[in-house]
């Protein structure tokens, strides 16, 4: 694979106050947008994206399937125990919207004593093996002249992303940050596309409800996917479930916590976590906090 690098031209146009949320992009901000990427994949006939069903991966998806057709574009899913079932079915959905055939790439992170450690750095394993499947096992068979993944530019000035080195390290496209689109510009666009998944929350990967340094295996990552479900069976759409041994410490919506606390949510929620092997259930106050376990290990 090769891949070059150039300046962001910048985000598209900001929206007025408040209107990041819900203004779609304009047919206009979508040919500008597809235009510059159409220059970036020059001599690119043959693209695989590292889709997760996400919005970021979903939109580049998307997006290539629109400049280089679906024939020259593979949907790439990296399957291993740290992906939720409910995420594998709903990213087969997605690519079928999308009009793109999915290869699953089965990955092994979690045999190498590095992702078991369960560092700050634990996502550049994971992407490294993933990466590294990819060129060892797809490259050549599906022909591709490159790979991209979705990171947007505000990913690419967070501390807490070392899957962008393992990128990096494999010359890995990332065309959506190259191109300074930034999450709401990214959400933007889906809608534009009306991509059903244009307001999906963030659905990291399992492994980032163990803290750091506690072990990464197989029975938590299944206690956090099957807690998790049921949850969402219950009707609370965005929550992460963290693995604190005999605890589950969980995070919901703010404006979920009240019902969580009273009949008849919190008995189904009590009874839907305990399922899953823990023993005691504890609500965060604070609500859903991204990288809560990363960022403080890395900004010091």
């Amino acid at each position: 694979m090769t891949a070059t690098r150039t300046a962001a031209p910048g985000h598209l146009a900001a929206p007025a106050a408040g209107d990041a949320a819900v203004r779609a992009a304009t047919p206009d901000e979508l040919a500008t947008v597809l235009e510059d990427l159409r220059g970036r994949l020059a001599g690119v006939r043959r693209l695989g994206v590292a889709f997760s069903g996400g919005v970021d991966s979903s939109l580049l998806l998307a997006l290539a399937v629109r400049v280089l057709g679906a024939d020259g574009v593979v949907a790439l899913l990296g399957v291993s125990p740290s992906l939720a079932v409910d995420e594998r079915v709903a990213a087969h959905e997605v690519a079928r919207e999308i009009g793109v055939g999915v290869v699953e790439v089965t990955t092994h992170e979690g045999e190498r004593p590095e992702y078991q450690a369960n560092g700050p750095d634990r996502c550049f394993f994971c992407k490294d093996e993933l990466f590294t499947r990819i060129d060892d096992e797809v490259v050549a068979a599906h022909r591709l002249d490159a790979v991209a993944y979705g990171e947007n530019a505000d990913d690419a000035r967070r501390p807490d992303r070392p899957g962008s080195q393992a990128a990096t390290t494999h010359a890995v496209l990332r065309p959506l940050a190259d191109l300074g689109l930034t999450k709401a510009d990214v959400r933007r666009l889906a809608r534009g596309l009306d991509l059903a998944v244009a307001d999906k929350p963030a659905a990291p990967c399992l492994a980032s409800r163990i803290p750091h340094h506690e072990p990464v295996t197989p029975e938590k990552l299944r206690q956090v996917d099957q807690a998790e479900s049921a949850l969402r069976g219950l009707g609370l759409t965005d929550l992460r479930v963290r693995h604190h041994g005999d605890v589950a410490r969980v995070e919901l919506l703010a404006e979920d916590l009240p019902r969580a606390v009273v009949e008849p949510l919190r008995s189904a929620l009590q009874a839907a976590v305990r399922a899953a092997g823990f023993r005691f259930v504890a609500l965060d106050l604070g609500g859903i906090q991204s990288g809560a376990f990363t960022l403080p290990l890395v900004t010091r």
